[in-house]
């Protein structure tokens, strides 16, 4: 029989509506029509779709994360490379190295050869030092009776120096009586230095009156702390020059340096023309060949020993 021919459309529509609103019901019907396990395989494998669904959400989160690291491992593939392009570099050199260092083998067994060399020679003066030393030894022998032999000569360099403390002794005693002495002929130095000056005043006056028909009195100045043994003027003519019982060289560059030093602190005290002059009991030829080179009148009492000559200013 046909269900067309036993249901109506109502009782179609309800019996469809049950099937869909109530569970037991459908699977009762299932179970008639032989399908039951059908449909719990059905929902099983719907349970297992939603468990295939969080699968999926998990593959998805890992597949990020995978990216992640993918990334991760082409950054550090890039700095593998610069690594390696490092690494490359650093092996050309060290066979460049391992080169040098092949050469360094090649010069150190030259060397070596030479020091074999050396070394026989060195043995072979071995023997002759051994030699020697057997001659030292025998020397040494004498070298003892020597030393003792300059033992007992100690002992009389001792008794020489006590006597030489002695001496020493004495000659501190003496020390107050010549520094004394030295202390009158400083004075007497000083004395006499007075003397020459003043000589060497009187003279160089008395000539240039004589000579030069002009009477400069002359007397000794001082300029900034710098003394002038001998200075005078008269009329358009100055006299500067020193006083000393030795003249040497440096005594001629302090007279210059001391006009030097008037021209620019104390001009008025130079005249249009100048006599340098030196008044001395004794010249060294050298201050005497430089006195003349530089137009100084050099005079002792007995006369001129450099020629006189008139500067202008």
């Amino acid at each position: 029989m046909k269900m067309s021919e036993t249901l109506s459309k109502e009782e179609k529509r309800r019996f469809l509506k049950a099937l869909e609103e109530d569970e037991e019901f459908r699977y009762a019907v299932a179970g008639l029509i032989g399908i039951s396990e059908i449909l719990k395989r059905l929902d099983k494998i719907e349970a297992n779709q939603e468990k295939l669904w969080l699968e999926v959400k998990n593959l998805r989160e890992n597949q990020e994360k995978l990216w992640l690291e993918v990334k991760s491992l082409r950054e550090n593939q890039e700095k593998l490379w610069v690594e390696v392009k490092s690494l490359r570099e650093g092996q050309e050199k060290l066979w460049l190295e391992i080169k040098n260092i092949w050469l360094e083998v090649k010069n150190l067994r030259e060397e070596q050869e030479k020091l074999w060399i050396e070394v026989k020679n060195l043995r072979e003066n071995q023997e002759k030092l051994w030699l020697e030393v057997k001659n030292l030894r025998d020397n040494q022998e004498k070298l003892w009776l020597e030393v003792k032999n300059l033992r007992e000569g100690q002992e009389k360099l001792w008794m020489e120096v006590k006597n030489l403390w002695l001496e020493v002794k004495s000659l501190r005693e003496n020390q107050e009586e010549i520094l004394n002495d030295l202390r009158e002929l400083r004075v007497s130095f000083e004395r006499l230095t007075l003397s020459v000056e003043e000589e060497g005043r009187d003279v160089i006056r008395c000539r240039l009156k004589d000579e030069l028909n002009v009477d400069i009195p002359l007397d000794r100045i001082w300029v900034d702390g710098r003394e002038i043994n001998i200075y005078g003027t008269s009329g358009d003519l100055c006299v500067i020059g020193e006083a000393t019982v030795r003249l040497g060289v440096k005594l001629l560059e302090e007279l210059e340096e001391k006009i030097d030093y008037i021209r620019g602190r104390k001009p008025d005290l130079l005249k249009p023309r100048m006599i340098k002059v030196v008044y001395v009991d004794y010249a060294v030829p050298s201050a005497l060949e430089k006195a003349r080179d530089r137009g100084i009148w050099v005079v002792k009492w007995s006369g001129d020993l450099t020629p006189r000559v008139i500067h202008s200013t």
